[in-house]
């Protein structure tokens, strides 16, 4: 394969994930898997929560398609690029929006703010139904967000 295929692959899987991502919160996390992403949702002891699995759970996927990979090439470059989105989730929701493991950043202006501002939207509904904004790098317009809420909540 040549460097640019390879390339292609990573970036491809990375913008497949967001969209992989948000279909899976939306109607795995916030339905029948909410067992486990529930935790996520309230307030919680130490450094784990269960929802947690899930990475785990994702990250043994992942593992398979490496070592298959091994034999089939490209399946080990989209195996890289899930792997570079987990990172980027990793940094972007775990630590800078949920302040896990030390981080202790909050933006002031810019994507950053937006994207904060969307997931605190999200996470402002109590329970799994009626929730806005799955999406984790891809954030809606904060102001739509609010106006969506008010009207879920006045029916």
């Amino acid at each position: 394969m040549a460097w640019y295929e390879k390339l292609a692959i990573v970036v491809g899987m990375v913008l497949f994930m967001e969209c992989f991502a948000w279909a899976t919160h939306k109607y795995v996390m916030h339905g029948w898997g909410w067992g486990w992403h529930k935790s996520h949702h309230e307030p919680h002891q130490g450094a784990f929560e269960k929802n947690d699995l899930y990475a785990i759970t994702f990250a043994v996927i992942v593992l398979v398609l490496f070592v298959v990979g091994l034999r089939w090439p490209p399946l080990w470059w989209a195996a890289l690029g899930i792997t570079v989105y987990g990172g980027i989730y990793a940094f972007v929701h775990d630590m800078m929006v949920h302040q896990r493991f030390g981080m202790r950043w909050v933006p002031r202006r810019g994507y950053s703010k937006r994207l904060l501002q969307a997931h605190r939207l999200h996470h402002a509904v109590k329970g799994k139904e009626g929730g806005v904004s799955f999406g984790f790098l891809l954030a809606p317009d904060p102001v739509k967000l609010k106006r969506k809420l008010a009207e879920r909540h006045s029916r």
